[in-house]
């Protein structure tokens, strides 16, 4: 089994969209998937269509989400607290869902010194039952990121190469060996990098001719990064798979779909293709 995090300090980077539509092209080349969300934004848990409720009271995610992953070490383990997608693909995937109130619970478990190392621990004892495993880490330098870049093999680091997002790639790096430190006690190898993930790339030709090279180029030269080959580019059936709808009498309904199911002709499925061939490639699976 392999464990890879999606992860940059830096939000709106299409993070989320890499994650779950990775998942989705791992699990359409016959994989065995497994998606753990932990952050609280909870994207990922909405992209896979497991927020289908409208109010509170309706809520069936409250009482087995990642929170009870890393509450507790002798019990709620990820066979008890996982799902399966909800019309995001076909076939669909198994999901760690997230839940807002991780923020809530946040200031406690990072006074559990153990917390940190719980997640990795239950996937430890499923890794017969799955081939790859994504972590959606949030957007921060905090425990919930902690916890994934400790659990994960691989580290994916999506980025726009803009300004902000570059600058952003020197404090990962050193989030990336202050994690190192912590799995070395535990008897981890250093997480292995494969690299930023060129995403939400404009296709305006003269920003590709004059502007992205350059941008690549510093993420080699200045932060000493490797990048990708496979670049994911700003699409308007990429943004419109995960916001697409359900019209049931009055209501819209989220009806969220990978980008494989929602248009299986567009430029960006054979682009994620292109990045799952490539990551394979890279960790041997």
């Amino acid at each position: 089994m392999k464990a890879i995090a999606i992860y940059h300090n830096k939000g709106g980077v299409g993070k989320t969209t890499t994650a779950v539509n990775l998942a989705a092209a791992f699990t359409n080349k016959g994989k065995k998937v497994l998606l753990v969300d932990i952050d609280a934004q909870a994207n990922s848990t909405f992209a896979t269509g497991l927020i289908k409720f409208q109010f509170e009271e309706e809520d069936n995610l409250k009482d087995r989400n990642i929170f009870h992953i890393i509450s507790a070490g002798d019990f709620n383990f990820i066979p008890e607290i996982v799902r399966r997608s909800n019309g995001f693909n076909t076939p669909e995937i198994d999901v760690i869902p997230s839940h807002i109130t991780l923020i809530d619970e946040q200031q406690r478990l990072t006074r559990i010194a153990a917390s940190r190392l719980r997640l990795n621990m239950k996937l430890q004892q499923v890794e017969d039952d799955y081939d790859i495993v994504i972590i959606d880490a949030p957007p921060s330098r905090d425990l919930y990121a902690e916890i994934a870049l400790i659990a994960a093999d691989y580290l994916i680091i999506p980025s726009d190469l803009k300004p902000f997002a570059n600058q952003g790639l020197s404090n990962v790096k050193n989030f990336v060996s202050e994690v190192n430190e912590t799995r070395s006690s535990i008897g981890k190898k250093p997480l292995n990098v494969l690299g930023v993930l060129p995403s939400k790339v404009l296709t305006n030709n003269r920003y590709l001719e004059h502007v992205f090279p350059r941008q690549r180029e510093a993420v080699v030269q200045r932060y000493g990064l490797p990048l990708l080959d496979t670049v994911i580019y700003e699409r308007i059936a990429l943004s419109n798979c995960v916001n697409n709808t359900l019209t049931m009498g009055n209501l819209e309904i989220p009806d969220p779909k990978s980008i494989f199911e929602f248009d299986a002709d567009s430029e960006s499925v054979k682009e994620f293709r292109n990045l799952s061939y490539e990551v394979m490639q890279k960790i041997g699976a």
